[in-house]
């Protein structure tokens, strides 16, 4: 009972944060879970999942009531995200957990780059570039690809992409980038859950307790100036990064 309490308190501080950063908590529960709960990497992935679908519809609806979303845009994005999202999510599940972690941590440290050379770049608000559903297309395969395999759910690779390439300030592009992690999100749940990849009665607990909070981080991150919005998210990067990769 103790442990299910614990699991609900970890998941309002997930939700929180996966609101903050537009990510449904996911990037930032599965270094702890790693870390702290000792789980394997594929483990930690397929749990944070069950937590990320609804923290991921509620964010997704909150930060629309704030900034609608066009749809020409969202559509292709989702698309190709849910259809690649699957793919890589069953090359994980075959591949050895280190061997992903390490990966893993790459890509939290790259993330952090490009976040940081974003805040840099940071002038004012600013519209979303001239694009075609094709780019969309192909930027939804790829961060969908890789938000399957690293279970992250695509945001986390996008949110940096839309900003510095497609010109969306950052919580506009968190609100987009939740478009196509919906639909992998869900895709990439179902294959880690076929798999045995997921700890259904952490991940159900995680859930609840995110739930309550989500709203709570969307609500800040509206409110935080935007270099600091950038400068945290990936400062969190980069430390987890770094410890994840200690660990080998």
């Amino acid at each position: 009972m103790f442990a299910l309490v614990l699991d609900f308190c970890f998941g309002i501080a997930m939700g929180a944060l996966g609101g903050f950063f537009g990510i449904g908590g996911g990037l930032i529960a599965i270094p702890v879970m790693t870390l702290l709960y000792g789980q394997s990497q594929t483990l930690a992935q397929g749990t944070a999942l069950i937590m990320m679908v609804p923290n991921v519809v509620l964010a997704f609806w909150r930060y629309q009531q704030r900034t609608p979303l066009n749809w020409s845009l969202a559509i292709p994005l989702g698309s190709a995200a849910l259809i690649s999202a699957g793919i890589g999510a069953k090359v994980a599940t075959s591949l050895d957990a280190r061997t992903i972690q390490v990966g893993f941590a790459l890509l939290m440290l790259l993330l952090a780059g490009m976040n940081l050379f974003r805040a840099r770049l940071i002038t004012g608000s600013k519209a979303m570039a001239r694009t075609s559903s094709w780019r969309l297309a192909a930027l939804g395969g790829g961060c969908g690809a890789l938000g399957g395999f690293f279970g992250v759910g695509a945001s986390v690779v996008a949110v940096p992409i839309l900003t510095t390439v497609f010109g969306l300030s950052q919580v506009a592009a968190q609100g987009m980038a939740l478009s196509l992690a919906l639909p992998s999100s869900l895709m990439t749940l179902l294959t880690y859950g076929t798999q045995g990849h997921v700890d259904w009665q952490m991940g159900l607990a995680m859930a609840l307790g995110g739930l309550l909070s989500v709203s709570w981080g969307v609500r800040w991150a509206y409110r935080a100036p935007e270099k600091l919005l950038c400068g945290l998210f990936s400062c969190f990067l980069t430390v987890s990064g770094v410890l994840l990769l200690s660990r080998q």
